[in-house]
């Protein structure tokens, strides 16, 4: 399978949806995993995963600016509605706090965010 086969939309989302998934877990990971540890080793460890996320973030950014044709704007609402959709999974799964209706709100408010963001390119 070649990636460069890919569109550069889908370059772009995967990109950012792998580059989440590190974020996730850098920002919020050492809450489970270090919680005995010094913050120190904790935000050690944690711009050690950050840095994985960037090596796929920025990429995933120019890709999408300069290949697909996103705005700055659809980008960062992408990175949003993407944060969510990883977040949602961690918290319930890996930290194990329970499902709340609140992550439905926030996603539809996140699609009313999309519609704003993407109205033009939808006429």
């Amino acid at each position: 399978m070649n990636f460069l086969n890919f569109s550069p939309t889908f370059i772009t989302i995967f990109l950012l949806l792998a580059s989440n998934v590190f974020m996730t877990f850098a920002w919020y990971g050492h809450l489970r995993s270090l919680s005995s540890s010094p913050w120190v080793i904790a935000a050690l460890v944690s711009w050690g995963i950050a840095l994985f996320e960037y090596l796929l973030q920025v990429p995933a950014n120019r890709i999408g600016y300069s290949q697909a044709h996103f705005t700055v704007g659809e980008l960062k609402i992408i990175q949003e509605i993407i944060t969510l959709s990883v977040f949602v999974p961690f918290s319930v799964w890996y930290m194990k706090e329970p499902l709340k209706l609140d992550y439905l709100w926030a996603g539809l408010c996140l699609l009313g965010a999309v519609y704003f963001m993407f109205r033009s390119k939808m006429v």
